[in-house]
């Protein structure tokens, strides 16, 4: 079999509701084939996917599970990226299933990104950033992303209050430096 690399699966080429629901399905079956009967699993959440976009030759979308949630890009077009020793589709077909593979970092929208390659047959290759890796605190769907949408407001918050700090920082700095200049000291 003449194997190009990077494999492209069929949700890609589909509409946006095809598309979820083909992801859904083959995650679905996932959780049934490898997941079910495990402990460390939260057999009380779904397999859900939501803020699904296409972005710069990506669905772009969260994926819930419950095993994990997890920010997914499976490619439109062939992505240009390598495909590591032992991660092509065939050696992938006939490999164990695993959760998260190689690391590898691409660029969307003109800003680096880290996600980790993975293969399922249905879906071709795909990265994946896995956000959250424990479930059990969690009771439903909603509190997972709620829970989520705190961190990005955290963040949010702490990457503003860092360039006001930074701004204010700045104008101490030129305040002492030119205080220096004119043999002044600064006002505290």
């Amino acid at each position: 079999m003449n194997d190009p690399g990077w494999v492209l699966g069929t949700p890609a080429r589909q509409d946006d509701q095809a598309a979820i629901a083909a992801v859904s399905a083959c995650f679905n079956e996932i959780y049934r084939t490898h997941f079910s009967g495990e402990w460390l699993v939260n057999h009380d959440l779904p397999v859900e996917i939501r803020a699904f976009r296409r972005s710069d030759g990506w669905l772009v979308f969260l994926l819930l599970t419950p095993w994990m949630m997890a920010r997914v890009f499976l490619p439109e077009r062939a992505p240009g990226l390598p495909v590591p020793p032992g991660w092509r589709a065939a050696e992938r077909e006939a490999a164990p299933f695993v959760v998260i593979g190689p690391l590898l970092d691409f660029t969307i929208l003109g800003g680096a990104q880290k996600a980790h390659l993975n293969y399922l047959p249905e879906l071709g290759h795909f990265l994946l950033q896995p956000l959250v890796q424990s479930m059990a605190q969690f009771d439903c769907a909603d509190a997972v992303f709620a829970a989520w949408n705190e961190v990005i407001k955290t963040r949010d918050r702490v990457m503003e209050e860092q360039k006001r700090e930074c701004g204010w920082q700045k104008e101490v700095s030129r305040r002492e430096f030119f205080a220096r200049l004119t043999g002044n000291r600064a006002e505290s």
